[in-house]
């Protein structure tokens, strides 16, 4: 049989809440310092050294170095810094080598070689230009060759080339003659604008026509009508002129070496009017019917008879 006595049971002791220990942070987050240094002169067993210095001023340093932040330099400024100073480099080299080229006596002309001349010789270009020998190529230019030659009146224009190390190359572009002019027993050789460029004792040498007078007996404004008539043609016509002679400025008139007479008329259209009579001239002639005038005064509307 049971015993009668009754079981007990011992209650729990009721479990006390853990006590919160305080927090020793803040509810907000923030940055702190790191931890000053300890100042050596007051902590025990140590001496003070020479060269340290005071626990204030070591605790400003660390502050200090706590404080700045250092960022990497962006890749783009880095290249772009870079890049700036190789570009500078560059520079200076091609300025350095440009100076060397433009002062550089290793560049001096050594020799002068003339192209395009038929009124004067190569020698008479060289000897105009013997100056420039000595001179760096670099320097020389198109302007003060040209000022050299002025006294050679048959040159009109030059151009010069730089072939380094020493040879200045000057293409000569001369003046054409288009007439020539009695004067006394020779005859002057003009151009254009009545430049003379030479005289010969022959006409007949010279494929050019002969102006009647001159620009001293006909006046100043008839000739120029004239010779800017004759620059107009092309060389197989003026070939092919005897003489050329102007009543007025509205009246030029040519002579072919075949007895023909050109009504040519005043300066206008020039161009038109030697294509035009150039054209004309190589219609073969007929025996029956030979052309004695040819008028390109209207030139649009040419007239042979």
């Amino acid at each position: 049989m049971g015993s009668p006595r009754r079981p007990t049971y011992a209650s729990p002791t009721p479990r006390q809440p853990a006590a919160k220990t305080p927090s020793a942070e803040p509810d907000t987050i923030s940055a702190s310092k790191s931890a000053p240094v300890p100042d050596t002169a007051s902590t025990p067993g140590r001496k003070k050294g020479k060269g340290a210095g005071s626990a204030p001023s070591r605790e400003k340093a660390a502050a200090a170095g706590d404080n700045v932040l250092v960022f990497p330099e962006p890749p783009a400024k880095r290249r772009k810094r870079h890049l700036l100073v190789a570009a500078g480099t560059v520079l200076g080299l091609v300025a350095a080598l440009l100076a060397a080229a433009i002062f550089s006596p290793i560049l001096a002309v050594g020799t002068i070689s003339v192209t395009g001349t038929k009124l004067v010789t190569t020698d008479q270009v060289r000897a105009a230009l013997e100056p420039l020998k000595g001179k760096p190529l670099p320097q020389v230019s198109d302007d003060e060759v040209g000022r050299m030659l002025e006294p050679l009146v048959q040159i009109k224009s030059v151009s010069t080339q730089a072939r380094p190390p020493s040879e200045l190359v000057v293409q000569v572009l001369e003046r054409v003659p288009v007439a020539l002019v009695k004067q006394g027993e020779q005859y002057q050789l003009v151009d254009v604008d009545g430049v003379v460029l030479g005289t010969t004792a022959d006409p007949a040498s010279v494929s050019l026509p002969v102006i009647d007078g001159g620009a001293g007996t006909i006046g100043k404004d008839l000739f120029q009508a004239t010779a800017e008539v004759l620059g107009a043609l092309p060389p197989d016509v003026l070939s092919k002129l005897s003489n050329a002679s102007a009543q007025s400025v509205d009246a030029v008139e040519l002579k072919l070496v075949d007895g023909q007479t050109i009504i040519w008329g005043n300066a206008g259209e020039k161009e038109l009017k030697a294509k035009v009579l150039a054209a004309l001239l190589k219609v073969p002639a007929d025996p029956k019917n030979p052309v004695r005038v040819y008028d390109v005064s209207a030139p649009r509307h040419p007239v042979t008879r």
